[in-house]
C-alpha cells in the first residue's frame, strides 16, 4: 500500500482533525509500522460512540499498516473515581473492554497502565514533565477527564493530565488518537515534549457521537445555537449500549425527537452517517406503500438528500435505523453475553 492510500484510510471518516497532516505524511514515508494508541477509561458499558467510533477508526489504522494499541487506563479510572474507585470492578470492566475490542478490531494490541507504572523511569519523566508546566496550565486540561476547576478534586486528579502525557512518552508513540474531547492533552504534549527533547507524535482526533435528543430539546426556541451533548455512559436513556436488546434499542430511538427535513442536531441521521455507512452497508427505509414503498440506500449522501426533500418520514427513518443498528450490534452482543450480569 502506498503512502497516499494509507493517508486516505487514516483521513477517512470519522477523522475530523490531523495535527499535522504534513507530519503524518512524513511519518508514513519514514516508518513502515508507526506506533499508535488511543487511551480509554473504564467507566461503564461501551456504547455506539465508545466502540464504533473508536473501533472503526482503529480498523482503518490497522489496514494502513499502523501498529494500533488500545491503552486501558485502569489507574486513570481509579484516579478519576470511575466505578467508585473499586478495583475489582475496574479490573472486570477492563477484561470486558479487552475482549470487546479484540473481537471488533482483530490485530489490535491491548496495554494497561498498570504495565507502565512499575518502571522508575516513568516517575522520573513525570517529574521532568511537571517541571515544564504550571498549575494554571493543568487546570485548562481538566476537561479531558470530564472535570473543571470548579469541581472539588483530590490532588491525584490534578496529576491525571501529566500522567496521560508521560504515558505517551513511555509508549514511544508516533500517533496519538482520540475523540475531539481529548485534544487539549495532545496540544499540551506538543507544547512540552520539544522542551524535553522528546519525540512529538502526530495527533488524530475523531468525531464525537451525539446522544439521543428529547422533545424538550427541540421545543427550545430560545437558543438556536444549542447543540446535542455527546453520547455518555452517565446518560443511559440517551445512549445506545452494545449490550442493549433489540427492543431497548428500538424503544430509545423511538423516544428521540427529530425534525422532518432537518439534518443538524439529528442524532438518528448522525448514526446512519458514522456507523451504518462507515463500511459498505446498505440501508432499507421501509415506507408504507401509500407513501411510495421501501427505499434502499448504499450511501449516506443519497439518504440525506431524500430526507432533506421530505421523502422520508421521521418515524420511518427511526424504525429503519433501529433495525439496522441492532443487526450491527447483535453479533457483538452475543459474543459478550456472559458479561450480562456485570453490565446491569
Amino acid at each position: 500500500m502506498n503512502t497516499d492510500d494509507k493517508l486516505n484510510l487514516i483521513k477517512n471518516s470519522p477523522t475530523e482533525e490531523i495535527v499535522t497532516e504534513n507530519e503524518l505524511v512524513d511519518l508514513l514515508k519514514r516508518e513502515t509500522q508507526p506506533k499508535h494508541y488511543i487511551g480509554l477509561e473504564m467507566s461503564g458499558p461501551l456504547h455506539l460512540g465508545s466502540l464504533f467510533m473508536t473501533g472503526n477508526k482503529i480498523n482503518d489504522f490497522i489496514k494502513a499498516g499502523v501498529k494500533a494499541q488500545i491503552y486501558l487506563a485502569d489507574w486513570h479510572s481509579f484516579i478519576n473515581n470511575k466505578l467508585d474507585g473499586n478495583w475489582d470492578n475496574i479490573n472486570m470492566l477492563s477484561e470486558y473492554y479487552e475482549r470487546t475490542f479484540k473481537f471488533f478490531c482483530p490485530g489490535v494490541t491491548i496495554v494497561k497502565s498498570t504495565q507502565l507504572y512499575d518502571d522508575t523511569e516513568y516517575w522520573m519523566n513525570l517529574i521532568k514533565f511537571c517541571k515544564k508546566i504550571n498549575f494554571n496550565r493543568i487546570l485548562r486540561c481538566l476537561t479531558i477527564m470530564g472535570r473543571s476547576e470548579k469541581d472539588n478534586l483530590d490532588f491525584s486528579q490534578y496529576l491525571y493530565p501529566s500522567m496521560q502525557a508521560v504515558d505517551i512518552k513511555t509508549l514511544d508513540l508516533d500517533i496519538v488518537h482520540s475523540g475531539t474531547d481529548q485534544r487539549k492533552i495532545h496540544m499540551l504534549v506538543r507544547e512540552v515534549f520539544p522542551k524535553l527533547g522528546w519525540k512529538v507524535p502526530v495527533s488524530i482526533h475523531h468525531h464525537i457521537l451525539s446522544g439521543l435528543s428529547s422533545s424538550d430539546y427541540h421545543l427550545n426556541k430560545t437558543n438556536t445555537s444549542k447543540s446535542l451533548t455527546k453520547m455518555s455512559k452517565s446518560q443511559p436513556d440517551k445512549s445506545i449500549f452494545i449490550n442493549d436488546s433489540k427492543e431497548l434499542i428500538h424503544k430509545k430511538i423511538k423516544k428521540t425527537t427529530i425534525v422532518s427535513k432537518e439534518i443538524i442536531n439529528n442524532p438518528v441521521m448522525e448514526y446512519a452517517k458514522y456507523i451504518i455507512f462507515h463500511g459498505n452497508n446498505e440501508l432499507l427505509i421501509d415506507r408504507p406503500s401509500k407513501f411510495g414503498g421501501p427505499l434502499s440506500f448504499d450511501s449516506y449522501f443519497m439518504l440525506e438528500k431524500e430526507y432533506r426533500a421530505g421523502n422520508i418520514h421521521p418515524e420511518d427513518l427511526k424504525n429503519s435505523i433501529a433495525l439496522k443498528l441492532n443487526s450491527i450490534v447483535e453479533p457483538i452482543r452475543k459474543h459478550l453475553s456472559d458479561y450480562e450480569n456485570l453490565l446491569h
